[in-house]
């Protein structure tokens, strides 16, 4: 049986939420935070970076979560949950997947420890690349439900997480396409029922 190890407040709920998508049987096991925010030292016995989530199948061991949803979608969901692959659809979809953590994860985060004031010189610098990062997605989520095809595919699950840490900044109401498109992802009863089951993607503020 496959096993989840997933902490709350992390990437993971990515993978739970596609888990439950899949409607595949699963073990999960839950590493609370530690009183800092951190992972606990138990994480470090699954894998040695001590980081989630962490998925095993059979002998398979697999971190970072936009292999795991990959890995999932081919191997037990013949691959529904993103476009053909070698169309255009495809491609920009595995933009998107990619475009989380290499464009908009940089300013969040500068944002994010910019209001604890832990980045000195490049906390002005967090806002306006967030803004501008999040205005190219919002031009191209303008008047869909879902980022590529009209249907629900890994990048909106890869790009939900991001929604979570743009709400715990405090910032989401400044987006309003961005906020109307997350606000609906997590009203998917996938992502409804990964949320009973890991606790919510997010804190609601810092």
């Amino acid at each position: 049986m496959i096993k989840l190890h997933h902490l709350d407040y992390s990437r993971s709920h990515r993978v739970l939420w596609l888990l439950e998508e899949l409607g595949l049987p699963y073990e999960l096991v839950r590493y609370p935070r530690t009183e800092t925010f951190q992972a606990p030292e138990a994480l470090k016995r699954v894998h040695p970076l001590g980081k989630s989530p962490v998925l095993e199948d059979g002998e398979l061991q697999l971190s970072e979560s936009s292999a795991i949803l990959r890995y999932l979608n081919q191997r037990y969901g013949q691959g529904r949950f993103a476009p053909e692959p070698g169309t255009a659809t495809w491609a920009h979809h595995e933009e998107w997947l990619d475009f989380v953590e290499a464009s908009a994860w940089p300013p969040v985060l500068i944002l994010i420890f910019g209001k604890r004031g832990d980045v000195g010189v490049l906390e002005p610098r967090g806002k306006p690349e967030l803004d501008r990062v999040i205005g190219y997605l919002s031009d191209h989520l303008r008047g869909k439900t879902y980022i590529v095809d009209d249907r629900l595919t890994l990048a909106d699950i890869q790009l939900s997480y991001l929604g979570a840490m743009v709400a715990m900044a405090g910032v989401l109401d400044d987006y309003p396409v961005f906020k109307a498109y997350f606000e609906g992802l997590r009203q998917l009863p996938g992502c409804q029922r990964a949320e009973a089951k890991g606790g919510k993607m997010l804190p609601d503020k810092l």
